[in-house]
C-alpha cells in the first residue's frame, strides 16, 4: 500500500478549519480578557495591544508581501491620530466620524507619496515616507496654535467611558484587520504582491503593471493604520507629535519582524509580544528602544522567519508527524 492509500486527502474545508482553528481560539482567548483582568490599567495594556497588532499587520501587507520598506508607517497613524482629534476637539465630531474622516485623509496621503515614488526602484519609498512623516512632525510643531505643539491635543473625547467597551472594539477592529488583510494574501492579487517580491522585473515583463498593485497594497496598508490611529486618539484622550515619530516606525518594523514578516498573522502577533515587553521594559525610560533592537539582533541572527512563524512550522510538523 502506497503512502497516499495510508494517508488520504484531507477535504479543503477540513483543512481550511484547521488552518483556522488556532486564530478563532487565539480571539476567543483574548475575548474572555475582560474577565480574567480586572485592573484597568493592564486592560488599557490589552487594549494598546490590539492597535499595535492591527497596525504590525498593516505595515506587513506592503513591506513583507511587496518588499517595498516603509520606514515611516508613523506618517500614516499619525495623520489618522491627529484628524480624528482635531475634528472631535475643534469642529466636535462623533469618534465614529472623526475615525471615518482620518481614514480619508490617510488614503489622500498614500496616494501623494506613493504615486511619484512606487515606480521608482531602490530606496525611494523608503525615504520619503520617513521624511513625509518627519515633515509632518515638525508642522505639529509649527502650527501650535491648531495642533498645541509640543503638548498636543487634549481634551479627546473618550471612545467608551467603559474600559471593556473600549477593549472589546479594539478587539473587533483588530480582528477585521488581521482576518481581512490575511485574506487578501491569500487571493489571486496576493499571489500577484509576492511574486513582485520574488522577481519585479519578471512580473512587468509578464505584462502586469506592477505599479498599480504596489499602490493597492500601499492604500490597503495605510487605511488600517490611519484608522488605528483614529483609535488611538480616543483611547488615550490625548494625541502629540511622537506619532509621527521615526521612533514609532521602527517600533512597529521590530515588531512586524519579531513576529515574522510576509504572514500577517505573525506581524499581528509580534505587535501583542513587543506590547507586553515595552511595559515589562517601562522602567529603562529612553533606553527601552535600544532594548529592542537588542532582542531584534539575535531573532534576525538564530530565527530570521521571526519567532511566531518558526512556533507555528514547529506545530504543524509535530502534528504532521503525529498523523
Amino acid at each position: 500500500m502506497d503512502e497516499l492509500s495510508e494517508h488520504p486527502p484531507v477535504p479543503a474545508a477540513m483543512s481550511g478549519m484547521r488552518t483556522a482553528a488556532p486564530g478563532v481560539a487565539v480571539l476567543l482567548a483574548l475575548a474572555l480578557v475582560p474577565l480574567a483582568v480586572r485592573d484597568r490599567y493592564f486592560l488599557s495594556v490589552f487594549t494598546l495591544a490590539n492597535l499595535y497588532a492591527a497596525i504590525a499587520a498593516s505595515w506587513d501587507l506592503l513591506s513583507g508581501y511587496t518588499g517595498r520598506e516603509n520606514f515611516g508607517h508613523a506618517l500614516f497613524i499619525g495623520t489618522g491620530a491627529y484628524t480624528a482629534a482635531l475634528l472631535n476637539t475643534r469642529l466636535h465630531l462623533s469618534p465614529a466620524l472623526g475615525i471615518a474622516a482620518g481614514g480619508v485623509v490617510v488614503v489622500a496621503f498614500a496616494i501623494l507619496v506613493g504615486v511619484p515614488t512606487l515606480r521608482l526602484r531602490g530606496p525611494y519609498f523608503a525615504l520619503a515616507t520617513l521624511a513625509v512623516a518627519g515633515i509632518m512632525e515638525r508642522l505639529t510643531l509649527l502650527l501650535w496654535p491648531l495642533t498645541g505643539g509640543e503638548d498636543g491635543v487634549y481634551g479627546v473625547q473618550p471612545l467608551s467611558l467603559s474600559a471593556p467597551t473600549t477593549y472589546y472594539a479594539t478587539l473587533a477592529f483588530m480582528a477585521v484587520v488581521v482576518v481581512g488583510l490575511y485574506w487578501a494574501t491569500r487571493s489571486k492579487w496576493g499571489m500577484v504582491l509576492r511574486a513582485i517580491r520574488a522577481n519585479e522585473m519578471a512580473c512587468e515583463a509578464s505584462g502586469l503593471n506592477t505599479t498599480v498593485y504596489k499602490m493597492g497594497a500601499l492604500l490597503l496598508s495605510a487605511l488600517p493604520a490611519g484608522l488605528a490611529g483614529g483609535l488611538y486618539a480616543h483611547v488615550q484622550e490625548h494625541v502629540g507629535p511622537s506619532v509621527y515619530s521615526a521612533a514609532l516606525s521602527v517600533t512597529v518594523i521590530i515588531m512586524a519582524v519579531i513576529g515574522g514578516i510576509g504572514t500577517i498573522y505573525g506581524a499581528a502577533a509580534g505587535g501583542f509580544l513587543l506590547t507586553a515587553l515595552g511595559e515589562v521594559l517601562r522602567g529603562f525610560g529612553s533606553y527601552r528602544l535600544l532594548l529592542f533592537s537588542a532582542i531584534l539582533l539575535p531573532v534576525i541572527l538564530y530565527w530570521p522567519g521571526g519567532v511566531i512563524v518558526q512556533l507555528v512550522g514547529w506545530l504543524r510538523e509535530r502534528e504532521r508527524w503525529r498523523c
